[in-house]
């Protein structure tokens, strides 16, 4: 992946998150608020983090427990079927921690390396970031819970919440055309 896509697709989220935040768009609100428990939200984002990570497993190398591909594969999966049945709450959040963590690494392996390119901070900045919210929820999913509720507890907190990422964003997009 280019450092320039790898910049702009960071910045292309944050506006697709932020811009119906600043509009205050009711539809936008209602979904973030039921995403926690959401059982579609919960196949689809837990569904797309468990298939990248078991393809993830499956192309490991031999240095990488590469000779026991098979069993972790079927460790693993047997683990993504059963968190359906066993532990369905925040699901969904999980899936998105999952993704975020994995979708990370080509992010980074783009700026990886290119000190000419001072610029590049500000994606890995918000990879970071994202990487850190990541982990914590996680192991503790309800906090996205938390969040969005406090976020909507104010109506000036989304609309300033949504603002700064659709700025951030706006400068991501623009300086990924500055490589």
């Amino acid at each position: 992946m280019s450092l320039s896509l790898a910049t702009l697709l960071p910045g292309l989220l944050l506006l697709a998150l932020g811009l119906p935040l600043v509009l205050r768009h009711s539809g936008f609100a209602a979904m973030l608020k039921a995403f926690p428990r959401s059982t579609a939200a919960a196949y689809v984002f837990f569904g797309a983090g468990a298939a990248w990570f078991l393809w993830q497993i499956w192309h490991l190398s031999p240095a990488d427990f590469g000779d026991y591909r098979t069993y972790l594969f079927i460790g693993f999966l047997a683990v993504a079927v059963l968190s359906f049945k066993c532990v369905p709450d925040f699901l969904a959040v999980r899936g998105l921690a999952t993704l975020v963590l994995l979708g990370a690494m080509p992010l980074l392996e783009a700026a990886y390396m290119e000190y000419a390119k001072p610029q590049r901070l500000l994606m890995v900045t918000v990879v970071y970031v994202a990487l850190t919210a990541a982990i914590w929820l996680g192991a503790q999913p309800w906090r996205l819970r938390d969040f969005i509720s406090w976020l909507f507890a104010r109506p000036g907190r989304s609309a300033f919440f949504g603002g700064a990422c659709a700025v951030y964003g706006l400068v991501l997009a623009g300086v990924s055309f500055t490589y």
